[in-house]
């Protein structure tokens, strides 16, 4: 039975995401892919007051997601914006790939390293694992310096950078596992796998997305979703402004 995904990208520029890009997941893996922008919110989340502004249109897109028909959630974004209320406020599985990405790395390596785009993330990725439990499995945090919305404008270079980065956060920081610390480095895994292999270093590189998705689709498909003793549903009360 087809599994319906759908993807919550929590900014409102257009372009940045398309259904091209999950397609190819879509294929062998019977997963329907559906995606919201935000109305509300920032052009894309690179601070703390960027995800605040993010997070009360997010949540309306999961509900709205589930009323739809969604079996599963992906918010688009490493800072996983939303996501503890969102979940709160359905019953689907909902998923980040900050906290999907850090798990599995954890998994996959004694330590793992985080190369993201600008060092003012650095705080907020440092913070999430922390919260996630893996702060002892985290090497490093390596930054780029580079803009969310300027990744596409030259990705060649951006590609070029983050494997510098990874080579550097494997031979400086002890690395055993590399996530890629934004999801709009979509598709750089493979050539920065490359490089670290061409310098001996047969160790795995993170896309958060594929990832995720694949995350999502698998509980979907053992009937699992969070837990709504931890994520219980908020009483009504009067709220102002929503």
């Amino acid at each position: 039975m087809t599994k319906v995904i759908h993807i919550v990208t929590p900014i409102i520029t257009r372009g940045i995401r398309s259904l091209d890009d999950v397609a190819p997941l879509a294929e062998d893996n019977n997963i329907e892919f559906r995606h919201s922008l935000l109305d509300r919110g920032p052009s894309s989340i690179e601070s703390e007051y960027d995800e605040a502004l993010a997070i009360p249109d997010t949540i309306v897109k999961c509900v709205e997601a589930e009323k739809a028909g969604a079996d599963a959630i992906v918010i688009d974004c490493m800072g996983d914006p939303g996501l503890k209320p969102a979940r709160e406020m359905v019953s689907i599985p909902v998923l980040g790939p900050g906290e999907s990405s850090m798990h599995t790395a954890a998994m996959l390596g004694h330590k793992f390293s985080v190369v993201t785009v600008l060092d003012s993330v650095v705080p907020m990725l440092t913070n999430l694992a922390k919260i996630y439990g893996v702060s002892e499995k985290l090497a490093s945090i390596r930054s780029i310096n580079m803009p969310v919305l300027e990744i596409e404008k030259d990705f060649e270079k951006t590609q070029c950078l983050l494997a510098e980065a990874s080579l550097a956060a494997v031979r400086e920081d002890g690395a055993d596992a590399i996530v890629l610390g934004c999801t709009g480095f979509l598709g750089c895994a493979e050539k920065i796998t490359a490089l670290l292999e061409k310098e001996g270093y047969d160790i795995p590189v993170i896309d958060p997305i594929p990832l995720t998705v694949m995350l999502a689709s698998a509980l979907t498909t053992v009937g699992l979703s969070h837990s709504k003793k931890t994520y219980a549903v908020p009483r009504d009360k009067e709220i102002a402004g929503y």
